[in-house]
């Protein structure tokens, strides 16, 4: 099999670099250091891209990657990616959203706190004007104020809680979160949002779209408490600043707390200019442990994307974002992985393929079956298939697709299960989410494990008899591959075992394992 040709257009962490490098499956090709100016000529067997802000993904980008099919934004802010351009090329574009949460959480929370107790200043007037004057820096206690959380996703609802601890008053304003995601943390939920007007400290941190963009702003902004703070460390134009600027200067804004500009680098930005300001240079990501992380999940998601296993993330889905629940977003790339894996055990022409969702995602069978068909393609024709031609390319095949939706049932409140139907027979393989974000393949062919759908696994089903994981182990170590994880499940007088290695497995290993007496069945895949 020919490798996969991954280009890392920005720095990024070494961690991640790491793994790129260790993967038998990738051609990795480290293109940051080169000047912007060049970069283009060097993009035409790029088949997946790593970027960062600094990499401009425009029209004369994508005309220089022909043979590109997902791009990877090691980041949140996709302001530098053309999203509609890369749809209409079928690239889809990814990016890693939670990787800095902990270290944009921590911002904001340290913007709030150097603005009720005065912190840069009162240090500016000691270590540099070499002043003691406690009677300048009389500041405020958080204990019995009101805080408001415009946004409350994976940032905001841990602003919330860590702000809890300080004995404030929490409200939260989401329209596209249900109200007990806010209210079992002991904090309040508002679908008014005049109610976060009136707070003694806001603070935002939602996407930057149409529907967020100035969401405080000359309108409205005389409906703010007097004496406000507001803190944005989500993205620049979330407040409008001309009004923001004003209001400080009136004293309506007591003091605001921003890391993020309309326009980068802000220094000549005008709001630089009033005393009751704190700024940052967008540092909200910038710790050694979120670049890591960063690294890492870019890293992973390329790899994933390049096999066509899933596609993390991915901003340019067939659906919109704000149309599905935040639950079904880890099911949509569950059930592409578990397609990709199906597919792998049961290779030759697909007869049949049967979609069953149960639960609350029984309402999002179509675009489950999208996912899917992205999965199972990926891993039979590849070459740029995607969330848009995935269902046409199905039909032009000759493959029947079958929806199942049914109620809850079982321990499972949501599982879906893919059944693919060649003239080898049949292979099924269900699994669920837990905790909203945590994928597992939960049964394999009526075998029920708990196995992460990741990395490079072999399937081995066996007569239910002693010694049978020694002989497996005895000869995994002779070849010297490690063990990284090992899954078992019964079932009448039969067993499977899911071994997940660290190392890869030529044909030579499996057909080793295969002499086995109690072998029934070998497998291999990668995930």
């Amino acid at each position: 099999m020919s490798k996969f040709n991954i280009v890392v257009c920005d720095h990024i962490h070494k961690s991640g670099l790491d793994i790129l490098e260790k993967d038998a499956d990738v051609n990795y090709i480290n293109f940051a250091s080169l000047p912007k100016d060049e970069l283009l000529s060097k993009l035409g067997e790029a088949e997946v891209v790593i970027t960062r802000s600094s990499t401009d993904v425009d029209v004369k980008f994508l005309e220089s990657a022909p043979k590109l099919r997902a791009i990877v934004r090691a980041g949140v802010g996709v302001d530098n990616v053309d999203i509609e351009g890369s749809s209409k090329q079928g690239v889809v574009v990814m990016n890693v959203p939670t990787a800095n949460t902990i270290a944009a959480v921590e911002l904001t929370c340290a913007h709030i706190l150097s603005a009720v107790r005065n912190f840069p200043c009162a240090n500016s007037q000691l270590k540099y004007d070499r002043k003691w004057k406690r009677e300048d820096w009389y500041g405020t206690e958080l204990k019995g104020k009101k805080l408001g959380i415009i946004g409350f996703g994976n940032i905001g609802s841990r602003v919330g809680i860590r702000m809890k601890a300080f004995e404030m008053e929490v409200i939260a304003y989401d329209p596209y979160i249900n109200p007990t995601k806010a209210t079992d943390c002991g904090i309040a939920y508002t679908r008014d949002f005049d109610d976060i007007l009136k707070c003694d400290i806001i603070t935002i941190h939602t996407p930057k779209n149409k529907e967020t963009i100035n969401m405080i702003n000359a309108d409205n902004i005389d409906k703010l408490k007097d004496g406000v703070i507001l803190i944005n460390c989500a993205r620049g134009g979330l407040y409008n600043e001309d009004a923001i600027d004003f209001a400080l200067k009136s004293g309506k804004v007591r003091w605001a707390g921003i890391d993020v500009f309309t326009k980068e680098p802000a220094t000549s930005n005008k709001l630089l200019d009033n005393k009751n300001i704190y700024v940052t240079p967008h540092i909200g990501a910038n710790t050694l442990e979120s670049q890591e992380k960063i690294a890492i999940e870019a890293a992973t998601a390329a790899i994933e994307a390049a096999r066509g296993s899933s596609f993390p993330n991915a901003l340019n889905l067939p659906i919109k974002e704000n149309e599905i629940p935040s639950f079904m977003k880890a099911y949509l790339e569950l059930v592409q992985k578990i397609a990709f894996f199906a597919i792998q055990m049961n290779k030759d022409e697909i007869r049949l393929i049967t979609l069953e969702a149960q639960g609350e995602i029984k309402e999002y069978l179509e675009t489950l079956s999208t996912f899917a068909l992205v999965g199972i393609l990926n891993a039979t024709i590849g070459d740029k298939v995607n969330y848009v031609n995935a269902p046409y390319v199905a039909k032009e095949r000759g493959i029947e697709v079958k929806l199942v939706g049914t109620d809850s049932k079982g321990a499972y409140r949501n599982k879906v299960r893919i059944t693919i139907l060649t003239q080898n027979g049949e292979f099924s393989v269900a699994g669920a989410v837990f905790n909203e974000m945590l994928p597992k393949i939960v049964e394999i062919n009526n075998f029920m494990l708990d196995v992460t759908p990741k990395g490079r696994m072999i399937l081995f089903r066996n007569d239910d008899t002693p010694g049978v994981i020694g002989e497996v182990g005895t000869i995994l170590a002779k070849h010297n591959i490690n063990i990284s994880d090992f899954r078992l499940g019964r079932y009448d007088k039969e067993a499977l075992a899911v071994i997940l290695v660290d190392d890869d497995v030529n044909k030579e290993v499996l057909d080793e394992l295969s002499l086995i007496k109690a072998c029934r069945a070998i497998k291999y895949a990668i995930l």
